[in-house]
């Protein structure tokens, strides 16, 4: 199964500001929405509350701090899965991707949600291709598979 992290950052690595922000500035929206439709989609509880639309059709699953990452991954009987946020569930999911889809956004926080705040291991990419997301304003999807 792949299981591919998905998300929208900012020049400087953020996924967001605050845990409860409602993200407004990702450009990859209507992307997001066709690779993800009908896989399901796994998220931390702070993501699941920010949501600004209902991802209809996909399976919402919506992990906390205690729970097993490889037993939720072991129940799922899938092609492909992806993981959607926050910063602490991409973290916890980091021993168990195949891909990564990033797409940077030219803007810069300074501080926020990281995307791997507590990553002790290093991940190693290979890329595979780049989609065009806003192209007038420098937005694109980098595709990396993980190399184990």
């Amino acid at each position: 199964m792949d299981i591919i992290l998905i998300a929208a950052i900012t020049m400087d690595g953020y996924i967001a500001r605050r845990s409860d922000e409602i993200i407004s500035w990702s450009k990859d929206l209507k992307l997001f929405k066709e690779q993800t439709m009908s896989y399901p989609v796994i998220m931390g509880s702070n993501t699941a509350k920010t949501l600004a639309v209902e991802l209809k059709g996909r399976e919402q699953i919506v992990v906390q701090r205690n729970d097993n990452p490889k037993e939720i991954l072991a129940e799922l009987d899938v092609e492909k899965c992806f993981i959607i946020g926050g910063g602490r569930t991409y973290t916890k999911f980091a021993p168990f991707l195949t891909h990564l889809y990033i797409t940077p956004h030219p803007i810069i926080f300074g501080k926020g949600i990281q995307l791997f705040p507590t990553l002790k291991k290093e991940i190693s990419l290979k890329f595979i291709q780049k989609i065009i997301v806003a192209e007038t304003d420098g937005v694109f999807q980098f595709q990396y598979k993980v190399i184990r």
